[in-house]
């Protein structure tokens, strides 16, 4: 029989011709939506291998609905989406796509930083609205970046390439984990523990994955641990924190601010959060270039044929499949 693949939804080339090149019949949604989980389950069944992105939620019913499918290749560096533990069982291999999205998305957290501290959009808002009444020395006053100290939670890839950028603005670097970076260390940073980190560090940059310890690790104590004048930057995963709360915070002035691109409950914010002037949203683009996307789709795309041809994906994340 064919091999028959499914992409769950629309993704950039070079991916569709790699798959298209090791799979003799490839569906693929085209329409710009996410599958809901009934649909998805009836799509991937018979499937020999799916193509799937964070959006999608691929839950032990859609895993065993596909079952005798070979792999699910998610097109994110992030893999929460999918039940690992019911692929596991099941014998499917489940893949990533980490590295490729480390630049991109460093870059974007540092335009929330320099965003949200010298009130960027705001600005561009009271010019395009025709408010801006001349300079003043009181006029829309923001916070300093260079010399300010920068929390980093979660010393992976993304963190080390934000610590990098933040050399060039002289700012001390603290950082928590479960273990000592050596990249961050030759950096000069200094691993502290969270509440230190909390209370010491003018701004707080999340980066650790999505996990039962890491589900809203910035709560209402958190946050209170923060200085008044700090700021909360987010381009790891919207569930690290607890969305209400920091409404909370931000309504009552006991942050500065916050920079978000994740949510907890995407697309929807918590209510309130689209009032906080005080909050710079962004619609998840941290890996939202084309260089990045396409470099995606390709790693994706690798992984999925290599499963095809029976050899072991360059990026396996549950290898006692």
């Amino acid at each position: 029989m064919p091999v028959r693949v499914f992409i769950t939804q629309p993704i950039p080339e070079p991916g569709p011709s790699i798959v298209a090149g090791c799979a003799e019949r490839v569906e693929h949604n085209r329409e710009d939506r996410v599958l809901p989980v009934e649909e998805l389950r009836a799509k991937v069944e018979g499937c020999d291998a799916v193509l799937c992105l964070l959006t999608d939620r691929v839950d032990a019913s859609v895993l065993e609905a596909a079952k005798g499918c070979r792999i699910f290749a998610n097109m994110a560096v992030g893999y929460n989406n999918v039940d690992v533990a019911a692929a596991t069982r099941l014998g499917i291999m489940v893949t990533n796509t980490p590295g490729v999205l480390t630049e991109a998305t460093a870059d974007l957290t540092w335009t929330l930083i320099l965003g949200i501290a010298r009130r960027v959009v705001e600005g561009d808002q009271e010019m395009r609205n025709g408010r801006f009444p001349g300079w003043g020395p009181l006029y829309m006053l923001g916070g300093d970046v260079t010399g300010r100290t920068l929390g980093l939670i979660g010393p992976g890839r993304i963190a080390v390439a934000v610590a990098e950028r933040a050399v060039g603005f002289r700012m001390p670097i603290l950082y928590t984990g479960r273990r000592p970076s050596p990249a961050l260390d030759a950096l000069g940073a200094r691993m502290v523990p969270l509440d230190e980190l909390l209370s010491s560090s003018d701004f707080v940059s999340l980066h650790t994955p999505l996990n039962a310890e890491t589900r809203h690790l910035i709560d209402a104590r958190a946050l209170t641990l923060m200085k008044p004048t700090a700021y909360l930057i987010n381009t790891a995963r919207g569930p690290v924190v607890d969305e209400a709360a920091l409404v909370d915070a931000l309504r009552a002035g006991r942050i500065a601010g916050a920079g978000l691109d994740v949510y907890e409950d995407e697309p929807r914010m918590a209510p309130g959060l689209a009032e906080c002037s005080n909050a710079l949203l962004l619609p998840h683009l941290g890996s939202a270039t084309h260089a990045t996307r396409a470099a995606m789709s390709r790693m994706a795309a690798e992984n999925l044929c290599a499963a095809l041809r029976g050899q072991r994906p360059p990026n396996l994340v549950n290898p006692e499949v």
